[in-house]
């Protein structure tokens, strides 16, 4: 596990990792995936319309 040298040195971007390159450098990587909060999904109401069927009626002659 790595340990915190320090803390509150640089500012946090949401959406980016940060992390201690083998030289001693902070660096900075865009995370695949990260910074984006989803939007909820509402479902909506599919309402079937009632079938009805018309009488056939026959003419008389």
């Amino acid at each position: 596990m790595g340990k915190i040298i320090a803390k509150n040195v640089i500012e946090r971007k949401p959406g980016f990792l940060y992390y201690v390159d083998g030289k001693g450098n902070v660096c900075e990587a865009k995370m695949a995936r990260g910074g984006k909060k989803k939007k909820k999904v509402t479902k909506k109401k599919v309402v079937k319309k009632k079938v009805t069927k018309k009488k056939v009626t026959k003419k008389k002659k």
